[in-house]
C-alpha cells in the first residue's frame, strides 16, 4: 500500500492550555508544592512562568535553589503532585480540539507534541484520553536542554518529524513559545485559551477558539509567502 504524499507543512502542538485545559490543575500542584516547602507563590505565577520549564521555574522564577539535585526533586514532585490531581479530578481537553486534529489526519498532516512538561505525564494524559494515535513526534522536558523561549525544543520536534522549520505551523498558548517558534523560524498559531491576545501579537495568527480555524487559512500563510511575523 502507497503511502499518502507529504503535506506542504506539518502542525507541532503545545500541550498545556492547546490540547488539554490544565491550567488550574498546573497551579494547584505548584501551589501544593510551595506549600509543602514552605514557601510562597505569587498570585500571579501562573500567568508568568504557564509554558516553562520546571526547572527554569524553581531555579530563576522562584528561586527555591540553584542546587541541581534539589531542582530535580522538587520539579518530578511538583509532576507527582499533578499527576494525582489529574487522576482524582480528570481533565479536560480545550474545546474544538479533536475537530482540528480529525480535520489534518483526513489531510495526513503529520502531528507533533512540543511541550515543557514531562513525556511521563503527557503519555498519561495521552492514553487516558485517547489521543496517542494522533502524535508520531513527542518532544517534552526531559528532550532538550533549554526550554522555550529558546527554539531548541521546536528544531528538535521539526527534525524529528522530518521537516524543514519554515514548512511547520506551531499552535502556542503562551508567550515564551510564541517566541520559541518564531526564533526557530515557523509559523505561529496563538490561541487566547490561558493568554490575553496582547501578549500573543507576535503570532502570524490570533484566535480565541479552535472553531475559528481551518487547514485552508493555515495553507495561506504558506501561498502567501508570509514569514514568521504577522502577515
Amino acid at each position: 500500500m502507497n503511502k499518502p504524499p507529504l503535506y506542504p507543512w506539518a502542525a507541532l502542538f503545545d500541550w498545556d492550555g492547546v490540547i488539554v485545559d490544565s491550567l488550574k490543575q498546573h497551579e494547584k500542584s505548584w501551589r501544593l508544592l510551595a506549600l509543602e516547602q514552605g514557601k510562597e507563590i505569587d498570585p500571579h505565577f501562573m500567568e508568568k512562568t504557564f509554558g516553562m520549564k520546571n526547572e527554569t521555574i524553581i531555579s530563576q522564577y522562584l528561586g527555591w535553589t540553584q542546587n541541581l539535585e534539589e531542582i530535580v526533586k522538587l520539579s518530578k514532585r511538583k509532576e507527582e503532585l499533578y499527576k494525582n490531581i489529574v487522576r482524582d479530578e480528570g481533565l479536560q481537553l480545550v474545546e474544538g480540539i479533536i475537530g482540528f486534529l480529525n480535520s489534518l489526519k483526513e489531510k495526513h498532516i503529520p502531528m507533533a507534541v512540543c511541550s515543557s512538561t514531562t513525556k511521563t505525564n503527557i503519555s498519561f494524559v495521552l492514553e487516558q484520553l485517547g489521543l496517542r494515535s494522533y502524535f508520531s513526534v513527542l518532544v517534552c522536558a526531559e528532550d532538550v536542554k533549554e526550554g522555550k523561549p529558546s527554539p531548541m525544543p521546536y528544531l528538535l520536534t521539526a527534525q524529528k518529524l522530518g521537516y524543514p522549520p519554515s514548512h511547520c505551523v506551531v499552535f502556542e498558548d503562551a508567550p515564551a513559545g510564541v517566541e520559541s517558534a518564531i526564533a526557530a523560524g515557523m509559523h505561529v498559531v496563538a490561541l487566547t485559551t490561558t493568554r490575553p491576545k496582547e501578549s500573543l501579537e507576535k503570532a502570524d495568527i490570533v484566535v480565541q477558539s479552535w472553531q475559528e480555524l481551518s487547514i485552508e487559512r493555515i495553507d495561506a500563510l504558506f501561498a502567501l509567502g508570509c514569514n514568521s511575523h504577522p502577515c
